[in-house]
């Protein structure tokens, strides 16, 4: 199942590596951490590994890396705003429980 973005996200991603001047995508990924036991990882992509899995999803390259493809099929990216507070928001179908803090996850 692919790694996707909404419109938005997509939007954010692609105005963030314009002005940064840089970069073939966005990276994501997980790691060990947290109350839960796993956190997201999310930074850009400045180049492509030869065992990365790629997606495209609204004109932006979605990078992730092999090990955390199973954690992270069928996410949906989201960028949203609510009151003050704007950010990306993860929404994973693999996801059985999250901690109080939202910062990680397992499942």
């Amino acid at each position: 199942m692919p790694v996707t973005l909404t419109e938005k996200a997509a939007s954010h991603v692609q105005g963030s590596l314009a002005k940064r001047g840089k970069g073939v995508g966005l990276r994501l990924g997980v790691r060990t951490s947290g109350c839960s036991g796993m956190a997201y990882k999310m930074e850009f992509a400045d180049a492509i590994n030869p065992d990365d899995v790629q997606f495209e999803s609204h004109g932006v390259k979605v990078v992730v890396d092999p090990k955390s493809l199973p954690y992270l099929e069928g996410t949906e990216l989201d960028y949203t705003r609510e009151g003050l507070n704007e950010g990306f928001k993860f929404r994973n179908p693999n996801v059985k429980d999250e901690c109080g803090c939202g910062e990680s996850f397992n499942t």
